[in-house]
């Protein structure tokens, strides 16, 4: 399991450093600070993708705290949420280093 889940992180690692890196590259032709939100990221992968956040974002789809809280997390900028993804899946998945050292009995 814990290999599923630092896999997971890798994944989101690498979506958040592809994410970073695209902004880099659009905030440098600008020539101003460009952050690409998560809904526009997602929605850029094609229209099913679009119509998945937009059937997320329906009034009948959970309760209110879920909508403003999913609300919130789309206009976040997509590398900062994929990297606190990845920073909690590492977290989840880590395993501590035996106190007493590797030959301890």
């Amino acid at each position: 399991m814990r290999l599923l889940i630092r896999f997971a992180s890798l994944l989101a690692l690498a979506a958040a450093v592809l994410a970073g890196t695209v902004d880099s590259i659009q905030s440098v032709a600008a020539s101003e600070p460009v952050m690409t939100s998560l809904s526009d990221g997602i929605a850029a992968l094609g229209p099913d993708a679009l119509n998945w956040i937009q059937s997320l974002q329906r009034t009948d789809a959970g309760p209110a705290v879920w909508l403003t809280a999913l609300h919130w997390l789309f206009l976040q900028p997509a590398f900062a949420v994929f990297l606190t993804i990845a920073l909690l899946l590492w977290m989840a998945g880590y395993r501590k280093k035996p106190a007493a050292g590797r030959f301890a009995a």
